[in-house]
């Protein structure tokens, strides 16, 4: 065992073999592990095996699902298509906030283990899987469409504009030649392009937009929240929880709330009544 005495099992004792379990990060270090626990009848050793199988089992599944995520991908690569580029948005449904989208190509091979539709990631491997991916991308790009394009433009329109600039954002530092894209075209790109209905769960570069995307989108929100505070952007991300709607009924809109949307209108119209907010929650913190 590389990272322990090679003699039997009987010769370590249970605490190291969890140690050695612990800190085996492969296929060859698990499976060292199991054999040299093969023979010990100890049931601290018996049970060190038993995780170190489940282990080497959730590793195999994790592989073929990483495949498959890779499929389409592959199979026009193999065609001749290079630079295939997976595009998701995020920030449709909120009430207030851009909407942001990530342009992303990833190399033939990836390890990059939990990849999934971002809305399916818990929030801390969000964030190291953003990292992860952007080390190993061969690009990335963003595209934002801020609020008052989204009020004049509309959500869905603004949306497939945030999806081009990210688009234009990869074709400046990296060469594109196909579009991977969750459920829609993308209008005004000459390049070619795939629709994927789901394709966030379909599609390892659509996810990994999506979770680029995604964490761009929460930090950007999170800032937000510390410049208005009243409204707890940073806990909901301008989604109309139950909190930010009585945030929104007590201090009315503020600049970066989409008024194009019904309760952000209805909020704003009860707002020019003669109910007086505190400046301090429609202000920037510190600009009251």
């Amino acid at each position: 065992m590389s990272n322990a005495p090679s003699a039997g099992s009987r010769t370590l004792s249970l605490s190291r073999l969890r140690e050695v379990l612990r800190d085996a990060k492969s296929k060859s270090l698990l499976e060292e592990l199991i054999q040299t626990v093969a023979n010990d009848a100890r049931a601290g050793a018996r049970a060190i095996r038993a995780q170190a199988e489940r282990r080497l089992e959730n590793d195999r599944l994790e592989d073929e699902r990483i495949a498959g995520l890779m499929a389409l991908r592959n199979d026009l690569e193999s065609r001749g298509v290079h630079g295939i580029a997976g595009i998701d948005e995020v920030g449709v449904g909120p009430l207030a906030g851009s909407v942001i989208a990530a342009a992303v190509i990833l190399p033939s091979e990836i390890q990059l283990r939990g990849l999934d539709d971002s809305k399916r990631v818990r929030p801390a491997r969000r964030e190291t899987l953003a990292e992860e991916i952007r080390g190993v991308a061969l690009g990335v790009g963003i595209g934002e469409c801020s609020v008052e394009e989204i009020d004049q433009v509309g959500i869905y329109q603004a949306a497939l504009e945030a999806m081009r600039r990210s688009v234009a954002s990869l074709s400046r530092s990296t060469e594109v030649g196909h579009l991977l894209v969750d459920a829609r075209k993308i209008p005004g790109v000459s390049l070619p392009q795939t629709s994927i209905i789901k394709g966030d769960q379909k599609d390892a570069s659509i996810a990994a937009a999506s979770i680029v995307a995604k964490v761009y989108r929460d930090a950007q929100m999170e800032r937000m929240g510390e410049r208005y505070p009243a409204y707890g952007f940073e806990r909901h991300m301008g989604y109309g929880t139950a909190f930010h709607m009585a945030a929104l009924e007590e201090h009315g809109p503020c600049p970066i709330h989409r008024r194009s949307f019904a309760p952000v209108a209805n909020a704003e119209r009860r707002d020019r009544g003669d109910r007086a907010r505190p400046a301090s929650a429609f202000s920037p913190a510190g600009q009251a």
